[in-house]
């Protein structure tokens, strides 16, 4: 099941990616000095890239640790 731990791998890396990419995007929002409501119009459009990033990443991760317990 090698390849499991592998694939797994990989999914959790896209997730994190996804994470980072979500962290930029409300630094970004934060940096350019919007009005309350504008800044959360714009969070409201990170969070579903926030959540799946982080679902992806935590399915990698059962991948894993399924590859590893079936080894």
């Amino acid at each position: 099941m090698e390849w499991l731990v592998w694939i797994g791998a990989g999914v959790s890396v896209l997730g994190l990616l996804g994470i980072g990419l979500s962290v930029v995007q409300v630094v970004r929002a934060r940096r350019a000095g919007l009005d309350d409501d504008a800044l959360r119009a714009r969070l409201n459009k990170v969070l579903p890239l926030n959540l799946g990033a982080l679902f992806l990443s935590v399915i990698g991760l059962m991948m894993v640790v399924l590859g590893v317990m079936l080894a």
